[in-house]
């Protein structure tokens, strides 16, 4: 007999409004405090302490619009948040601050989260939707140099980008953009050469959220569908369907895979977070505690397996966090 899943290691509540993003800074050394930020539909970033389970701080910098992207840049007190006022914000935590030291006006009015990439010490790419619809622009930051900008060819119709991934194979390597667009296409780009290297139709849909394993050059996306598309890349560069996979309910508002490429999980519209096994997609669990639809999920950036944590925020205003499959 299976057995039955478990239950959160703990809830946090108090954020006043779904909860639209999620981001864990877990690996500093001792006595760093373990932190997990949220973005909520009511403009704040909470810095959630995960030893107290409480909010050590509330941030306020988009206008009370909706935050749907929080990333650390190199450590915690380095924070790049994206809202519904069509801001990206870099944030200054150290000693206790809670300022914006710089913004990035996207003029995207869509839901599409930014990518960050680390080329350098010190050095961020970051890909956003740019202002016209199909279009994706690559900045430098701190110093928010245009790279390039990425357009779809004439007649291509792809609609809106939904959800990209910045990757490298190694620090040597060229940075590659996987685009997920309103028609239900992945495409990848080259950043340096500003073109398209391949493109797929993975649904029947927008592509809602996608994550990519480069070191087995394997891809999973989601839609508002009932099915999970994996794909890979080939060494011509050229992506194809792996496989794909029959959901019971339809809808997923976000997929990752775990560091260690052991697992992922992803986020239902029919309130579940699901976890399956990544190498064959074998369906692992099925975690049924929120009561609306789950918008994010995250895993933890523990340096011990042990300690490892799955977070997903809600509509529904929580934050479950879950200890699954941390030995593996």
């Amino acid at each position: 007999m299976a057995l039955p899943p478990p239950d959160p290691q703990f809830v946090l509540r108090g954020t006043s409004a779904a909860v639209h993003t999620l981001h864990f800074s877990c690996g500093g050394p001792e006595p760093d405090i373990p932190l997990l930020f949220s973005g909520s539909e009511n403009g704040f970033i909470h810095v959630w302490n995960l030893k107290t389970h409480r909010v050590d701080s509330a941030l306020d910098g988009h206008g009370r619009k909706s935050v749907y992207c929080v990333e650390t840049m190199g450590g915690k007190d380095r924070l790049l948040s994206q809202g519904r006022d069509q801001r990206i914000c870099l944030w200054d935590l150290a000693e206790g601050r809670t300022s914006v030291t710089d913004s990035v006006f996207t003029e995207h009015v869509g839901f599409c989260r930014c990518s960050l990439l680390k080329v350098a010490q010190g050095r961020w790419l970051m890909a956003m939707a740019a202002r016209s619809l199909e279009e994706v622009q690559i900045l430098e930051l701190p110093s928010k140099t245009s790279v390039c900008t990425l357009k779809p060819e004439v007649g291509a119709k792809l609609g809106m980008p939904m959800c990209l991934k910045l990757w490298q194979l190694n620090c040597d390597s060229q940075p590659v953009l996987l685009a997920g667009y309103e028609d239900g296409s992945v495409v990848l780009w080259n950043v340096s050469m500003g073109k398209a290297l391949s493109q797929l139709i993975c649904h029947q849909e927008p592509v809602m959220s996608l994550d990519f394993d480069a070191e087995k050059a394997k891809g999973i996306s989601g839609s508002s569908e009932k099915v999970l598309s994996i794909w890979s890349l080939n060494e011509q560069q050229n992506l194809q369907v792996y496989k794909t996979h029959e959901l019971v309910n339809a809808g997923i508002s976000d997929i990752t895979i775990r560091a260690d490429k052991k697992i992922l999980a992803t986020a239902g519209w029919d309130h579940r977070i699901r976890i399956f096994g990544w190498k064959k997609l074998k369906p692992l669990a099925v975690l049924d505690y929120h009561t609306a639809t789950v918008h994010c999920v995250s895993f933890s950036d523990h340096s011990n397996p042990r300690e490892r944590l799955l977070a997903a925020g809600s509509k529904d205003q929580r934050i479950s966090v879950w200890s699954i499959y941390a030995q593996t």
